[in-house]
């Protein structure tokens, strides 16, 4: 089946599909703003296979762009609107995208960089009086062809996108439909860019039970995001850690106890227990649901029911409907409880690998399995537990320290908004521990107190050596903390220095 004929076919018309700062749009007002971008698609000749670039914050154009390039079963490639010049032209000429959709405003940074024979389609192409019944399916294609490519964060030196599949995107969606019991009531507020595959999960979900979306492109006010969602009465949220951080110990969030917010969905990272149990409390009216995922798995791959916090806290659980996951070792064998292997998954929502990349994707993809590289162990009730990342482990005098152990120590300090832990080389230790830490608005605290509390709570190999207050800790275009950044900066003065520049 078609993935836009998918997502469009159990709403109603005149039911709310979009809720952006420009109005509310109906699902016929949907329908009809694809018709014109699908138009616009044809008349420039874009043909099933094609890759049809996106590029802009979340609103009607971008959505309308998306459903319409799949509707004609071309490929999207959402680009993120953070790129620099450089990185978009890198990106863009590896996906040779033979038509863009983008919002103007990007136009005049990015033009030098489009090359001269690209197609652009702008959001002012909307418009209201045309055509707004949704056409007849096309000739169906495969399902396992490709729908979109959606690039990852990593820090390979050449760009990296994911192959995704209509087969991909509707396993799961189904799959977070059914445990998170979505319907047509269902109101999400989308903090998260469309381009993420977080962000897409959203859209994909709710649109394909009819509900409707919410939509915020900026979280520099959380305090507006929040009246934002009161007004429009959201059901739903969802965010990464950083997001989380900023709501518990740096808003008005936790003592506002939104009564119609339901459902909480969490991830894209660690968020470290204590913010859980935070999280947790400030909504009581509605469930918080920690889940893990990949964007070579579309998104997710897991998720803890909200029943099972309290027993199994800091676990990311067991496979979402669909999905089988296992903690592997090296032999190749399922890990004994407390033993430490790698997360493996395997369903129909794992991408069939990277494009033009075979030495990666042989790597990642073996034997229609996906290798996560996070590495986990199980309980005797076989729930996941991430003990962090292959990449963010620190050997410290011989011990293999788990970064994320750390980090959720400094957090236990109120005064902590976030920290995150890199190991840089030493002498006398292998690695010694670094801790970045951001404290909240007006609050004073001396790195000592954060070693003091580190060595009252962890051992003797797992205590930072040095502190490093900051203001912000960099994140990527997805919210996620850049660790290859922490270890890039050098800091000038004294460990109690918290004026750095903000990344």
């Amino acid at each position: 089946m078609n993935t836009a004929d998918f997502l469009f076919e159990k709403s109603a018309d005149q039911d709310t599909a979009l809720i952006t700062g420009k109005g509310r749009f109906t699902y016929e007002d949907l329908r009809g703003a694809c018709v014109q971008i699908a138009g616009e698609l044809i008349k420039h000749g874009i043909h099933p296979g094609d890759r049809v670039g996106i590029l802009g914050q979340n609103s009607l154009f971008w959505v309308a762009s998306y459903l319409a390039t799949l509707k004609l079963y071309a490929i999207a490639v959402p680009f993120a609107t953070t790129l620099t010049p450089d990185e978009f032209n890198a990106n863009f000429r590896f996906a040779n995208c033979r038509l863009l959709c983008m919002d103007r405003k990007f136009l005049q940074r990015l033009n030098p960089f489009i090359p001269s024979d690209t197609a652009l389609i702008f959001e002012d192409r909307l418009d209201w009086n045309g055509e707004k019944d949704w056409p007849s399916p096309i000739e169906p294609m495969d399902d396992h062809s490709d729908a979109a490519l959606m690039f990852t964060s990593g820090t390979t030196a050449r760009p990296r996108a994911v192959r995704i599949t209509h087969q991909n995107i509707q396993a799961n969606t189904k799959s977070i439909i059914e445990y998170l019991d979505l319907t047509s009531k269902d109101r999400i507020m989308a903090i998260l860019p469309f381009y993420y595959c977080f962000g897409t999960s959203l859209l994909h979900t709710h649109l394909r039970v009819g509900g409707s979306i919410v939509i915020s492109n900026t979280f520099t006010y959380p305090e507006t995001v929040l009246d934002m969602m009161e007004a429009t009465e959201c059901s739903g949220f969802a965010g990464v850690p950083s997001t989380y951080q900023t709501l518990l110990r740096n808003s008005t969030f936790p003592i506002r106890k939104m009564k119609c917010l339901r459902k909480v969905q969490q991830a894209g990272g660690k968020l470290q227990e204590i913010l859980i149990k935070e999280l947790v409390d400030a909504v009581p009216n509605g469930e918080v649901f920690v889940m893990y995922g990949q964007t070579e798995a579309t998104a997710r791959l897991s998720y803890l029911p909200p029943a099972l916090l309290e027993t199994k806290l800091g676990s990311i659980g067991k496979g979402i409907p669909g999905v089988t996951l296992k903690v592997m070792g090296e032999t190749g064998e399922e890990v004994a409880p407390g033993e430490v292997g790698e997360i493996v998954a395997w369903g129909d929502n794992i991408s069939p690998g990277y494009l033009d990349d075979p030495e990666a994707t042989a790597k990642k993809f073996i034997g229609g399995a996906l290798h996560t590289t996070d590495l986990a162990t199980v309980d005797e009730d076989s729930f996941i537990y991430v003990v962090d990342r292959k990449d963010d482990f620190i050997k410290s005098y011989g011990f293999r320290v788990s970064s994320q152990q750390i980090e959720a120590c400094i957090v236990e300090l109120p005064e902590v908004v976030t920290a995150a832990v890199i190991g840089e080389p030493d002498l006398v230790s292998g690695e010694a521990i670094k801790a970045f830490v951001v404290l909240k608005n007006g609050i004073s605290l001396k790195s000592t107190d954060i070693i003091a509390h580190c060595t009252q709570r962890l051992a003797r190999h797992m205590i930072p050596k040095e502190v490093i207050f900051i203001d912000h800790l960099p994140l990527n275009s997805n919210g996620k903390v850049m660790k290859t950044e922490l270890r890039k900066m050098t800091v000038g003065g004294t460990n109690e220095t918290r004026n750095l520049t903000k990344i």
